[in-house]
């Protein structure tokens, strides 16, 4: 049998296709496994520390194009709250700009601002606010919001009540993905 050139090229040609779509492919296997292991470590401040050698070891056996989105992930899961501040009045920056912890019964709306460091997608914050009567805690609100970031940003929550808040003790539960991230305690009391 008899092969012309053409076939020869052909075949080649061919055979050269198939080993670069396998390479890609073998690429995305690694690229896809190295953020899995990172999105999976605790995000106590060890954990970065301990997967950086991995990204290191993984980034020396792919091309440095591949091993870039490799680190992306990483970026994402960064996001923590930084602090929770009270008060009766919000600028447009959306940060209280009264600061207080305690407040009077006839104040008709509670802000809290929720400032965030990190970079995220996709992450939900939750306020529950509560009232504690003695023993008895009773929920006044339980609001998330979703909120996308890329550096610091901050996120407002509040309370409203047309009548007067009953005195006594009040609590703001602040949490991140469903992890407890940070609480205010404030009070209502007649001046």
């Amino acid at each position: 049998m008899k092969l012309s050139f053409r076939t020869s090229a052909l075949c080649t040609a061919t055979v050269a296709g198939l080993l670069v779509l396998t390479a890609c492919g073998k690429k995305e296997e690694q690229q896809n496994a190295a953020p899995a292991a990172v999105s999976t470590a605790p995000a106590a401040a060890p954990a970065p520390s301990a997967t950086a050698p991995a990204a290191a070891t993984t980034a020396a056996s792919v091309p440095a194009a591949a091993a870039q989105p490799a680190a992306t992930p990483a970026a994402v899961d960064t996001i923590k709250v930084g602090s929770v501040t009270l008060g009766s009045a919000v600028g447009a920056d959306k940060k209280v700009s009264k600061e207080k912890t305690t407040f009077s019964p006839n104040d008709k709306t509670i802000y809290a601002s929720v400032a965030t460091e990190g970079t995220t997608a996709g992450a939900t914050l939750n306020a529950k606010w509560t009232y504690q009567d003695g023993d008895t805690t009773t929920t006044v609100s339980d609001i998330s919001q979703s909120i996308s970031t890329d550096g610091p940003a901050v996120t407002t929550f509040k309370i409203q009540n047309p009548n007067e808040w009953p005195e006594g003790k009040y609590k703001l539960t602040v949490s991140l993905n469903g992890e407890a991230a940070g609480n205010e305690s404030f009070e209502v009391k007649k001046k």
